[in-house]
């Protein structure tokens, strides 16, 4: 046997322990006390819920329709019904220990009773109770192990062993317990953080008196609030002193002033941006680099348009400070637009403006304010006569393919009607000499 490895040795140890513990239960006359206190206990708890869950589940299930607060209430509470069942086991049997403690002077069986019936409603919270993802992984490979070893006695004994076991990373050491302990509590704080910020995210973005560029700022100030507390308590529960992040914060503030300008500088402008609005999502801007497309999302470090062909364009926050900015929506203001066209020169030109004007006005996208359709004479070209229409619509127009387009053709179907030549251009060919054959 001394030959056997540690591990080995330690493990028949911990199986001599428990067969000497099955043993004396097995022939002692308050170890049979206590299993028929728990069989007691949990007959007790079943008759207890059958009686009590079904009137709970009435009083506790609102109306489908009903969407009140108080509504949502009650479902939260309904749908932890099932645990009901272990739990008033768990109090029974605590009352049995009670009874068996002041009897005998012993307990351990009916306490380990008390302790399985606790591992059972863990059990039901994570198979039944519990729909996330996330939390349904950490319950399934952290929870019920460590109820586990708590129903066996053995969660003291893991914990001062990992407690024992040290790592080292340079001059800092850390216990084995305390990187699990982060790890948990990080799973934890990481999905507590999630869950809030989508919350908060919601309802700011409701808030339509705000707006979209103070809402935007808002869900982003609250973001930062909540993952920089969730540091702070992770830093604590790890047992880390923050006064030792000082000297990490002083690292980082020298490589923001030597390597990473740009990114505190674009930073700093996206705040700004969100700050005065001059540019928030679904405006169409044009850039003074010939970017242009409509912002469809905002980061701490850059703004990504997308073009009227699909395309995605990444553009610093930077540049929307420090360059000329064309912004056509305004968050929906509307804007103008021409429409060139010509006449033939043997056209009564006076009465082209009043034409058109009168077909283009009757568009329902065309607007009459600022200013309806005018159409204006622009010179005299080599083939006709030149003309502008000048026109205000709501929108974008995605290139000259969508508003002018369609001003275009009311212009053809009206100059045909009225008989009004369109022209196109004449050469005249001199030959010297012979015509060629």
């Amino acid at each position: 046997m001394d030959q056997l490895p540690p591990i080995v040795l330690t493990a028949l140890g911990y199986v001599q322990q428990a067969w000497d513990i099955a043993k004396e239960w097995l022939l002692s006359p308050a170890a049979w006390s206590q299993f028929g206190l728990l069989i007691a206990a949990y007959i007790l708890a079943v008759l207890a819920y059958r009686a009590i869950a079904p009137r709970l589940r009435k009083v506790l299930t609102p109306d489908d329709s009903n969407a009140s607060v108080f509504a949502q209430a009650r479902r939260f509470v309904l749908m932890f019904l099932p645990l009901l069942l272990p739990l008033l086991a768990y109090g029974f049997t605590g009352i049995g220990e009670q009874v068996t403690r002041a009897l005998f002077g012993s307990g351990a069986v009916i306490a380990f009773g008390k302790r399985v019936f606790l591992f059972l409603a863990a059990r039901i919270l994570v198979q039944q109770i519990i729909t996330d993802g996330f939390l349904k992984l950490l319950g399934k490979y952290i929870l019920l192990p460590v109820m586990a070893l708590y129903a066996f006695g053995l969660l003291d004994t893991v914990q001062a062993q990992l407690t024992a076991m040290t790592v080292s990373l340079g001059n800092i050491s850390f216990s084995v317990m305390a990187i699990v302990r982060g790890l948990i509590a990080g799973s934890i704080l990481f999905w507590l953080g999630q869950w809030s910020n989508g919350h908060s995210s919601n309802y700011i973005g409701k808030q339509e008196e705000l707006r979209p560029s103070i809402r935007q700022l808002a869900s982003k100030a609250v973001e930062f609030s909540i993952f920089g507390l969730c540091f702070l308590l992770l830093m604590n529960i790890m047992g880390i002193n923050l006064s030792a992040l000082a000297v990490l914060g002083g690292a980082i503030g020298v490589g923001l002033g030597f390597g990473l300008q740009k990114i505190a500088s674009n930073f700093i402008s996206g705040v700004i941006l969100l700050l005065e609005g001059q540019a928030t999502v679904g405006d169409y801007v044009e850039l003074d680099g010939g970017e242009a497309g409509t912002i469809v999302k905002m980061t701490a470090r850059a703004t990504f348009l997308e073009t009227f062909d699909g395309r995605w364009i990444v553009v610093p926050n930077e540049d929307f400070i420090t360059t000329r900015v064309v912004n056509y929506s305004d968050q929906g203001s509307s804007n103008r637009y021409e429409a060139n066209f010509s006449v033939s020169y043997d056209t009564d030109i006076n009465k082209v403006p009043a034409l058109v004007q009168a077909a283009v006005s009757k568009h329902p996208d065309v607007l009459d304010a600022p200013e309806g359709p005018d159409c204006e004479l622009r010179g005299f070209g080599d083939s006709g006569i030149d003309f502008c229409l000048e026109f205000w619509v709501n929108g974008i127009d995605d290139g000259k393919n969508k508003y002018t387009s369609q001003v275009l053709f009311i212009i053809w179907n009206t100059l045909k009607e009225n008989n009004i030549e369109i022209p196109y251009p004449h050469r005249v060919v001199e030959f010297k000499g012979d015509f060629p054959k």
